[in-house]
Parts: structure tokens; C-alpha cells; sequence
């Protein structure tokens, strides 16, 4: 949702001001019995969003062993769709 809000507000445009890093946070429902909040890994629409309108941005992720790590966005989607 940040992304796509920069994007409409002007913030963000191809071949224009970029964002270098971005992150996804898991936020619980009140309803939820784990209330914790946790870095977790950009769903498809994101990871397309990002490739789209910064390609060359890093994405923290939880890597193997739950730590986060930083990745290139084209890490996380090879072969974006182009028209």
C-alpha cells in the first residue's frame, strides 16, 4: 500500500526518484493469538510493483534461519512480466 500511495502521490515514478529499500511487516488481527509483529517476504502484486517502479531497490526478507536479509528486488522476481 505505501508503495502503491508514493506512486500515486508522485513520489515514486519510472526514471525518477526511486526507493532504495523496502520491507513487508506481518501485522496481526486483534483477534489473533500470536500478536507479534514479523518482517516477512513481499507477496506477487508487491514484487511486481517494485520491479516496475524500482528495479534496482533491495528488499528485506527472512532468510533461512529467520534472520532478515537484504536482497535485490530482481532476486525475488527473475523474470518480471514486460510488455
Amino acid at each position: 500500500m505505501a508503495l502503491g500511495r508514493a506512486v500515486l502521490e508522485g513520489g515514486i515514478a519510472p526514471g525518477g526518484p526511486s526507493l532504495l529499500t523496502a520491507v513487508a511487516v506481518r501485522h496481526p488481527k486483534p483477534e489473533e493469538a500470536d500478536q507479534s509483529h514479523a518482517v516477512v517476504s513481499p507477496c506477487g502484486a508487491c514484487r511486481e510493483m517494485l520491479a516496475d517502479y524500482a528495479p534496482d531497490a533491495a528488499v528485506i526478507v527472512p532468510g533461512p534461519d529467520g534472520a532478515p536479509m537484504r536482497l535485490p528486488v530482481r532476486a525475488l522476481l527473475p523474470l518480471p512480466y514486460r510488455r
